[in-house]
């Protein structure tokens, strides 16, 4: 359900602009995780937000990670692409 509020009235192109324009800019990136994740593109939207705790620091990295575990909530914690993506997040936090 929030998923869906967080996304209400989003322009996806241009969403996806900003977090093109930006890949440090960890609202952005979580924004068109959202998108993805709401299109089908868990793997996409995953790898994003791996890809996001990788490249930031502190609070914003911090804000990242949050953000993937609560799409993995989301998408379900047996879902292979979920475990695949734990892994990924937990070679990037260390």
């Amino acid at each position: 359900m929030r998923l869906l509020k967080r996304t209400e009235g989003v322009d996806a192109v241009a969403a996806r602009a900003a977090a093109a324009a930006d890949p440090l800019d960890v609202a952005a990136q979580t924004v068109v995780a959202d998108l993805d994740v709401l299109g089908g593109h868990v793997p996409d939207a995953f790898a994003r937000l791996v890809d996001t705790v990788r490249a930031t620091a502190g609070d914003d990295r911090n804000a990242a990670r949050q953000h993937l575990l609560g799409l993995f909530e989301v998408v379900g914690a047996s879902d292979e692409r979920v475990v695949k993506a734990r892994r990924a997040l937990m070679s990037a936090l260390f």
